[in-house]
């Protein structure tokens, strides 16, 4: 619409201030709407069309969409199933694959392994009613457990595999600044220096895994940057406060 369009048409003209911020929450809404709608597309694509599949389909993204998330959130699912596709040919069930990656955050309570377990219970649950094949539900349930903890991937599991490169793919790629300060967000509720302490050991546990990524096209996209930004970070949070500035 143009601008005297608009005016004619009663809109009240906006310049700068509240109206640019005004603009930019109808563009995310826009943006925000339009991915949900993608994402209903491929799990429509993934596990059909039938009534119950796509209300569980709306269920998900609900779930996803939830307001406490501040990482694990549509974006991250948007971006966990994209390397699922870029890794899939390394799969031997990549529909398995896929559908623990809808539902490795399904569950989002801040609570490590406890939010693993409840969304694997969940897929228990919802996806036999959706005809999805009771070995495809037991794979997808055990590989949303594996998320929990992803260095006790054990050698061969090539869908264990893609999933956890894709989990982890963030790592590796740019933007990681702003993943970081959105785990510390979901984490608000944690004191700084207990906070700092746990992110800590979790960085120096992947860093101290031979191979971060288990998959060789995974390794070639992301394993270098990967460990470049956990070191930097990891030394950003180990810094004495007399070393900072």
């Amino acid at each position: 619409m143009a601008a005297d369009d608009a005016a004619a048409g009663g809109a009240v003209p906006m310049s700068g201030g509240a109206g640019d911020e005004q603009r930019a929450v109808a563009a995310d809404r826009g943006a925000a709407g339009r991915g949900r709608e993608v994402l209903a597309r491929r799990w429509d694509e993934l596990v059909g069309g039938s009534a119950a599949s796509r209300a569980l389909g709306a269920e998900l993204i609900a779930r996803w969409a939830e307001p406490h998330r501040r990482y694990h959130d549509l974006a991250h699912l948007t971006a966990v199933l994209d390397a699922v596709d870029r890794l899939a040919d390394e799969a031997e069930d990549p529909a398995a694959v896929r559908l623990a990656a809808w539902f490795h955050d399904a569950v989002y309570d801040g609570r490590p392994g406890w939010d693993e377990e409840r969304s694997a219970q969940l897929a228990q649950s919802r996806l036999p009613r959706c005809g999805v094949p009771a070995a495809r539900v037991a794979e997808a349930a055990r590989l949303i457990r594996l998320t929990a903890a992803h260095d006790t991937l054990a050698d061969g599991d090539a869908n264990g595999a893609v999933l956890c490169d894709a989990d982890l793919a963030v790592l590796g790629r740019p933007g990681y600044e702003a993943y970081a300060a959105a785990i510390r967000q979901e984490y608000a509720h944690v004191p700084d220096d207990l906070f700092r302490k746990g992110r800590a050991e979790v960085l120096r546990r992947l860093l101290a895994t031979p191979r971060l990524y288990r998959t060789a096209r995974a390794a070639d996209l992301w394993e270098e940057r990967a460990r470049a930004n956990m070191t930097a970070e990891l030394a950003r949070l180990t810094k004495r406060p007399s070393q900072a500035g």
